[in-house]
């Protein structure tokens, strides 16, 4: 194994352009709160409950979110530690070494590809919805395409510009999740009967059922690390990295577990198998207005996850270009935009290609297994490195290493394992495709081996 970077290896060259630190932490965690709230709650969670876990998804949430809490943890010393582009990728190599940090960086352009590519799918399915509420009918397809290169346009014309935008729409994306909150908590506790009709059975298909599900679903929380990889544009990432990537994630499980209840609540989880089971929800209400309202702020609230999602992919492809890994013109800095203009307009096409054309099924299993072991690297090199390096000064430590990540560990592999075997063929061929990239030209070409 190669070894592994020093910290101070691993501060970027300011020299000639480079990325604008322009990311306050309000900004840093909208950043957060824009990728959490997405497809996740707006997408998976009828197709989650209906298949894996019936009204028990409310457990599947929790399950996801204690996982995540520790790995967020782990994130959170990382990206105050190492406040570069990166994210996990960046957090390998100072810990475990340059082959560990290809293989997550790798991973990470799966994780972040088809999960974009999922997202924008399930943006698709909800707009044709607000289209045909007008008179119109477009293709599916087309429109997630275009949604993808529209996103990879505004990403291109600058951070500060695409943290603005995101910021405006989190806003409503958080008021649509509310108002649905309102509107249907209020319509059940004028008819309560019908949520305990459609609560039970609550574990429909088990204990088993409520893991697959929380691996699932842990989809719905991927947008704390996309934080992370927007460390080197933030102000302060000592100071705002950790708090943004922890409140984020506190914020969305508190809407998440609100809004899977009244869902389920709402709707018998067996007819919950669609792509827009918020806008099916909301109609159950009767509320006639609302059921226009939450489409529509639906389909911008999850634009800020692909946008976030393509942002986080195209730090993590600019870190490994840096570093050597991958060719230079993907790093290569835009002189006035100050972004990887490059890397971001190539990914973006390509996302917008899987958006297109792979089932959405496919997508979020693989973004899933993609981050969970991205998750488990995290959290061992917290504890490798802590063994290695005791002395380091870290503005941000994890609470009770070793106990934290090995929770994490554990909750990820849990996770992993229910996860179907044709996932797994897909990422280990996903992987062996990345180690033949990496023997035959990263190692070679590597700026710090």
């Amino acid at each position: 194994m190669l070894r592994r970077k020093l910290i101070s290896e691993l501060l970027p060259d300011e020299d000639g352009p480079s990325l604008k630190r322009a990311l306050s932490l309000t900004q840093l965690t909208a950043l957060g709160v824009g990728c959490i709230i997405g497809a996740g709650i707006f997408v998976l969670t009828g197709s989650t409950a209906a298949q894996f876990a019936g009204p028990g998804i409310i457990l599947s949430f929790l399950l996801s979110a204690l996982g995540c809490a520790c790995c967020a943890l782990c994130y959170a010393e990382f990206a105050a530690l190492v406040p570069v582009a990166g994210s996990a990728y960046t957090y390998a190599y100072a810990s475990l070494g340059e082959i560990f940090a290809w293989i997550i960086g790798w991973d990470l352009i799966l994780e972040y590809s088809f999960g974009a590519a999922a997202v924008a799918k399930g943006w698709s399915a909800n707009l044709v919805i607000v289209f045909q509420k007008l008179g119109f009918n477009p293709d599916q397809r087309v429109v997630s395409f275009c949604a993808v290169l529209l996103m990879t346009a505004i990403l291109v014309a600058g951070i500060r510009q695409s943290a603005g935008v995101n910021g405006i729409i989190v806003a409503i994306k958080t008021a649509t999740v509310l108002l649905f909150i309102v509107v249907a908590g209020a319509y059940l506790l004028r008819h309560p009967a019908q949520a305990v009709t459609n609560w039970q059975p609550f574990l429909p298909f088990g204990w088993g059922g409520v893991v697959r599900g929380a691996a699932v679903i842990c989809f719905a929380y991927l947008g704390f690390d996309a934080v992370s990889t927007a460390a080197q544009e933030a102000r302060n990432p000592q100071r705002d990295m950790p708090r943004a990537i922890i409140g984020s994630l506190a914020i969305c499980t508190v809407l998440y577990v609100f809004t899977a209840a009244l869902l389920t609540g709402l709707v018998p989880y067996t007819e919950l198998n669609v792509s827009a089971p918020i806008a099916m929800g909301i109609e159950r209400t009767g509320a006639a207005w609302a059921s226009f309202a939450v489409p529509l702020g639906t389909v911008l609230g999850l634009s800020t996850v692909t946008l976030v999602m393509l942002l986080g992919q195209s730090r993590v492809v600019y870190a490994m270009s840096r570093d050597g890994l991958l060719p230079s013109f993907l790093g290569k800095i835009h002189p006035s935009l100050h972004t990887p203009y490059l890397a971001t307009s190539i990914l973006g096409l390509f996302v917008a290609t899987l958006s297109a054309a792979v089932p959405v099924t496919d997508l979020v299993l693989l973004a899933n297994i993609g981050t969970l072991l991205a998750f488990c690297i995290v959290c061992g090199g917290i504890i490798v490195l802590r063994r290695r390096d005791p002395q380091l000064t870290r503005p941000f430590r994890t609470p009770w290493v070793p106990l934290v990540p090995v929770v994490g560990i554990l909750v990820a592999v849990s996770m992993m394992a229910s996860l179907p075997a044709a996932t797994w063929l897909r990422l280990l061929l996903w992987q062996i495709l990345g180690l033949l990239v990496y023997f035959t030209y990263g190692r070679r070409a590597s700026t710090k081996s």
